[in-house]
């Protein structure tokens, strides 16, 4: 995805309470060579009523697998499932372009538990 300085179009606030965008932490995290641009695999804990999702995330730049299991990310839990090439990815991991363009990930700046929604 393409990082865009131009400011999106105004919402309302019920547009923005149907992007259920929830914490979660990662228990697994693998590289991904089958996807089209170098990706990581992620199994991410977002807690007991959403369960454990899967994502593809472009974020080999500034992480290896090995350092992100049990970090906290973000991400968008009700968009519909994606298929990236053999997986499924079921939520959205969120991250910021740094200056390069390559993908940070957001997350809490202390522990917060897993499943909490972001207002």
């Amino acid at each position: 995805m393409a990082a865009s300085n131009e400011r999106a179009p105004e919402i309302g606030f019920d547009d923005f309470m149907k992007v259920d965008i929830r914490v979660g932490t990662i228990v697994e995290a693998a590289p991904f060579p089958e996807a089209r641009k170098p990706a990581i695999r992620l199994l991410i804990d977002f807690g007991e009523a959403i369960g454990r999702k899967k994502s593809s995330a472009q974020i080999t730049k500034h992480y290896k697998p090995e350092d992100l299991v049990g970090r906290q990310v973000i991400a968008v839990v009700n968009f519909p499932p994606r298929q990236i090439g053999p997986m499924m990815s079921e939520v959205l991991t969120l991250g910021i372009p740094d200056e390069a363009g390559e993908v940070v990930l957001l997350g809490p700046g202390q522990g917060v538990p897993n499943g909490g929604r972001m207002y």
